[in-house]
């Protein structure tokens, strides 16, 4: 380990400070706030909010959908991954499968509740197709169907991640020692996936629990924690104890979510000499999944496609006329645009700054030897834990009359504490895999500290660098949870601003914005990946 530096410890000072003033301090006043009373501390806000009926009804309705979700969401992801890992299917078909399955990522998560109205509604496009409409879209069914589509990505990318790291051998060798079909696919397949299974389950849960976007528009009279905390923050009479109180109890499923993710670590294991061996083809099998793979990504691609087709039409459903007047409406509304100009300052502050930021955190983590580096696990374990919902109202509460309040920076902040956690991970494994002797060597040589990471270990990590950055851009792009409570009239975004739009039934608008979201989160991943397979060319 490289031995400690004054400008280390300066680094990793103010990068203390900055958690504390905009991560530690925010949670504090709120759990403070949440105790507050006009007697002084007590449990009596927590004793309001239960004595609700609908409070103890959200919860319930929260519980229920979350867990129905991540079921869902963990089998599709694992049915998709085994096609892709363990099935003879076409290379271009598992490419493909790989590119659509993240579709639904570069998309706020608002618009998906809008493209199923469009989709399933009476008068929706796979309604028209079916000819009668198949069930009702709000409350529980709309939901579960949005909730499922915006989980599915993430659960599945966490199982094909560790699909990587299981050795196919075995399942050919359980064959020939006479295993059957069922007990060779648990103990070659379910058994070394477990932990991955589980965390794909605890993450799709904890999304969907803390998740706004979906149950703004779709969830009807199904309320859940989520849109109860925005009626009671931003309603007629905004009661920010009560709102403090419901953004703690948020907090509970998440806390457990993690210890649960920490416990199911000891499922996983490791193989000593794994190899990528390829399986024997299997006309059923191959052909079944390749199948049920096409059904899953069509049915989540049938949803969103009205979003691409009802901006261009003159009035779907009524009149199918081809026409420019809905996108030309958005490019020349100066509001709207000034809105989505908003969204891009937004989002590539959060990708430059937060990048730096994870980047640093990462560095002085590995690749130091000060006492307290290990104070970044710990913040990002506690960003991993904490809703958008919950960080924004925390804000709301500390900034309130700082010059802070309705600014971009607030903004940018919110986003780099609420994203921190993947990009640091990315960062921090990417660095702990470099020689660690390339900055003693550097020293040796006469080269500062601050010379040898310029010059050595960013261009190793380039690649990582990029994906940072393509992870923060699209996701400050898309969220809403968080700024929902920040924005201002001024700082509005267009995922607020399609939460407004909601209002006036201005659905050709809210796809022509989802649209402009799309296309700019899809270029900002396609020049990603480019620069990323640039640096790898490079370096090798």
């Amino acid at each position: 380990m490289y031995k400690a530096k004054p400008e280390m410890r300066i680094m990793l000072a103010v990068l203390l400070l900055l958690f504390t003033v905009f991560l530690f301090l925010p949670l504090l006043l709120l759990f403070i706030r949440s105790l507050e009373t006009g007697q002084g501390f007590s449990l009596a806000n927590y004793v309001a909010v239960w004595s609700e009926r609908d409070i103890g009804v959200s919860a319930l309705n929260s519980l229920k959908i979350s867990a129905a979700t991540a079921c869902l969401s963990t089998v599709l992801g694992f049915t998709l991954a085994y096609a892709i890992h363990c099935t003879r299917i076409f290379k271009s078909m598992k490419g493909i499968l790989r590119t659509i399955i993240i579709i639904p990522m570069l998309l706020p998560t608002i618009t998906y509740g809008f493209a199923i109205m469009y989709s399933l509604g009476n008068q929706g496009f796979i309604t028209r197709i079916i000819g009668r409409q198949l069930f009702d879209i709000y409350g529980f069914n709309g939901m579960l169907i949005g909730y499922v589509i915006y989980t599915l990505p993430p659960a599945f990318l966490l199982i094909h991640n560790a699909f990587k790291y299981v050795d196919k051998k075995f399942i050919i060798v359980s064959h020939l020692m006479g295993d059957g079909t069922f007990r060779s696919f648990v103990n070659t397949i379910l058994r070394p996936m477990a932990g991955a299974l589980g965390g794909a389950f605890v993450l799709s849960f904890i999304l969907s629990f803390t998740d706004f976007g979906i149950p703004a528009s779709v969830g009807g009279t199904y309320h859940v924690l989520a849109t109860q905390l925005y009626e009671v923050m931003l309603g007629a009479i905004p009661d920010m104890h009560q709102g403090a109180a419901i953004s703690v109890m948020m907090l509970a499923p998440a806390v457990f979510g993690i210890w649960l993710l920490h416990r199911l670590e000891k499922l996983n294991f490791h193989y000593d000499n794994a190899v990528d061996t390829e399986l024997p083809h299997h006309r059923v099998r191959d052909t079944g999944l390749a199948a049920l793979s096409i059904v899953i990504v069509l049915g989540m691609l049938s949803i969103f496609a009205i979003m691409f087709i009802a901006p261009w039409l003159n009035r779907y459903p009524y009149d199918t006329t081809f026409t420019l007047k809905h996108v030309m409406s958005i490019v020349q509304s100066s509001d709207l645009m000034k809105v989505y100009s908003n969204s891009l300052w937004v989002a590539l502050l959060t990708s430059l700054l937060g990048t730096a930021i994870a980047y640093w955190a990462a560095l002085l983590n590995v690749r130091s030897s000060l006492k307290l580096r290990s104070s970044m696990d710990i913040v990002s374990m506690i960003t991993n834990t904490v809703p958008g919902m919950v960080l924004g109202i925390s804000y709301l509460l500390l900034f309130n009359g700082s010059s802070l309040k309705g600014t971009f920076a607030i903004l940018v902040f919110c986003n780099i504490v609420h994203f921190f956690t993947t990009p640091y991970l990315m960062a921090k494994n990417a660095l702990s895999k470099m020689n660690p002797s390339w900055e003693t060597t550097g020293e040796l040589l006469g080269d500062s500290w601050f010379k040898t990471v310029y010059r050595v270990i960013v261009p190793n990590s380039a690649a990582t660098i990029f994906d940072m950055l393509g992870y923060f851009f699209m996701n400050a792009m898309v969220t809403i949870s968080g700024v929902i409570f920040l924005v201002s009239a001024q700082t509005s975004v267009v995922a607020s601003k399609i939460k407004e739009l909601q209002h006036f039934a201005k659905f050709n608008e809210i796809f022509v914005l989802s649209m402009f979201i799309f296309f700019t989160n899809l270029l900002i991943k396609l020049l990603c990946d480019y620069g990323q397979r640039r640096m790898l060319t490079k370096n090798k």
